[in-house]
């Protein structure tokens, strides 16, 4: 059945009013709705906030590195310390290296830009962050729905947001409605903050109708893959931040790591690679686990043999990052609503954080939406909001920072002369604006005009397979229900993208979702398969398909990843 059949049998929907409705409860939506409802007890209101949030419980669908700049959450909560807010590792030292393939060059500290120092920040699990946020949002009256994704914008009759809508549950593979179905719900608002991070399904539909990334720089994205560990003490330098650049990417692809030792002799891992690279037959997943077996990292992954106590790997996660940064930042207001945090692309990547910038704006939308409902509008545009962004502190940082991405487009050696120049130079003060003409998938050749790639296989003790790590992610979805990856044109895989680019697909999920097998009905030939079950909902495939083809949608509510200390 189609949803506009199921809605004709199974309709009208259930339908529940309040002044804001925030769609992702991370820390931008969470941000704002506790500063709606902090103006309301200042100012005496009564202003009504309902949180919709995806994942099983706030939290677990949340991956960032992550190293925290505090300066938007002591805003938010001035006694964040006194409320017990998780972040207990400060930063205590900085270093970055250049890797070859056998070795490293440290970079000296004085010649690191600023942009590269973490004084004052603080090493984090973001999912705990982003729990105790809905603890204190809670606590300040805010209804939050885990386990309830908005699969559907709604508007009014001359084309204003004026809420969302849940997904149905209990619907077959079939599209049929199963026994357990149940309709989904309409949550309608004054004003819609979206803020369901990167790559949002909802969000991205938003830009679109309204148009909000004319004049902007195509929007840039990277993958962030991570896992967790606990090591030995001996092997364990709490409050020490590395990050790296060079081997194994070849130079003119964007990325790096970072290694972040955290409380309670935690080792946090992880590998960023800009999904603008143009190669089809690379891995990023794969680039992370051979980036693990370079001298410098597999000494803090091993040991046991000199009677250390053995290293163990605790998680793992992958998720995009929106890393365009101000040039490729759309226009984020329109009728009846907003985009807040990494949704429209708020992150400043030469940093490596965003969650300082997703506090800030959901902080800045809130203020807006206050504003507009205490004067009886509903339905406009919020425009107070971004005039409030290009005022702030965070808009001068992104300032600064714009060509960032830019640079590195031109390859490692550029990007790094010219971040030095800029930041460390220059110290922000900018004279050009560098521009990118091309989105990320558009980026791919041609599998022949590349050099094919071959991987070592995992040994399961340092490296490991996408399976293997999608299972200590706590992934699941309900099995009976339909794909949440669709495909615009299903002869597409085996039609352009297999024959064309060595069916990318295989390779820029990191979670094993896209596999291509022996086509039992074509002798000879093969098929695309989707695992569904496998995603961890990182939205890679919708933005690295070469042709598009493929859209993430929302799966039932619950489903997904459930990270536990990420």
């Amino acid at each position: 059945m189609t949803h506009d059949e199921i809605l004709a049998q199974f309709g009208p929907r259930e339908a529940m009013e309040y002044d804001v409705v925030v769609v992702g409860g991370g820390p931008a939506g969470l941000s704002t709705a506790i500063r709606l409802k902090q103006l309301a007890a200042q100012n005496d209101k009564e202003i009504s906030v309902v949180v919709l949030e995806k994942g099983s419980e706030p939290g677990a669908h949340i991956l960032s590195g992550a190293i925290m700049d505090p300066k938007a959450l002591s805003e938010l909560f001035p006694d964040w310390k006194q409320r017990g807010a998780p972040l207990n590792q400060p930063v205590t030292a900085d270093t970055f290296l250049m890797l070859s393939e056998t070795g490293a060059t440290r970079t000296p500290n004085f010649m690191l830009p600023q942009n590269f120092h973490n004084d004052g920040n603080y090493i984090v699990s973001l999912g705990n962050v982003t729990k105790w946020l809905a603890q204190q949002a809670e606590e300040l009256g805010v209804e939050i729905f885990p386990g309830f994704p908005a699969a559907e914008v709604l508007y009014t009759d001359d084309g204003k947001v004026r809420g969302v809508a849940t997904g149905n549950l209990g619907i077959g593979k079939d599209g049929e409605p199963t026994d357990n179905f149940q309709l989904g719900m309409e949550l309608l608002g004054k004003y819609t903050v979206f803020a369901e991070g990167s790559r949002g399904h909802l969000g991205r539909q938003l830009i679109a109708k309204y148009n909000l990334a004319d004049g902007k720089d195509p929007q840039s994205y990277g993958i962030g893959i991570k896992e967790l560990w606990e090591i030995d003490p001996a092997r364990h330098q709490p409050g020490l931040a590395i990050h790296t650049a060079g081997w194994p990417l070849s130079s003119d692809v964007y990325g790096g790591s970072f290694v972040y030792h955290a409380e309670n002799n935690q080792l946090i891992i992880g590998y960023v690679v800009g999904l603008d690279y143009q190669n089809p037959h690379m891995s990023p997943f794969e680039e992370f686990q051979r980036f693990k077996t370079h001298p410098n990292i597999r000494w803090y992954l091993e040991g046991q043999d000199k009677g250390l106590k053995a290293p163990k790997r605790l998680s793992y996660g992958a998720r995009a990052i929106t890393a365009g940064g101000l040039l490729s930042l759309p226009k984020t207001v329109f009728p009846g609503g907003a985009l807040v945090g990494c949704e429209a692309g708020y992150l400043n990547a030469s940093r490596i954080k965003g969650s300082h910038a997703a506090i800030k704006t959901g902080m800045l939308a809130a203020e807006a939406a206050f504003e507009a409902v205490i004067a009886g509008r509903q339905h406009d545009e919020l425009s107070s909001y971004p005039v409030a962004f290009e005022k702030s502190w965070l808009h001068a940082e992104l300032h600064k920072a714009r060509n960032f991405k830019q640079w590195f487009k031109k390859g490692l050696t550029v990007g790094t002369i010219m971040t030095g120049v800029e930041q460390l130079v220059l110290r922000g003060h900018i004279p050009w604006t560098i521009h990118r003409t091309e989105a990320d998938h558009a980026r791919l050749k041609p599998a022949s005009a590349c050099k094919k790639i071959v991987y070592p296989r995992a040994d399961g003790k340092l490296t490991f397979d996408r399976l293997s790590s999608v299972f200590i992610s706590n992934t699941n979805h309900e099995e009976n229900q339909p794909a949440h990856l669709t495909l615009k044109d299903a002869t597409v895989p085996t039609r352009i993208n297999l024959p064309e680019y060595a069916g990318p697909e295989s390779r820029y999920c990191p979670a094993g979702v896209y596999e291509f097998v022996p086509d039992e009905a074509n002798a000879g030939k093969e098929r695309l398969q989707i695992n569904a079950q496998n995603c961890v909902h990182c939205k890679t495939c919708d933005i690295k398909d070469p042709t598009q083809n493929i859209v993430w949608v929302t799966p039932e509510g619950g489903g997904g990843p459930n990270y536990v200390g990420m």
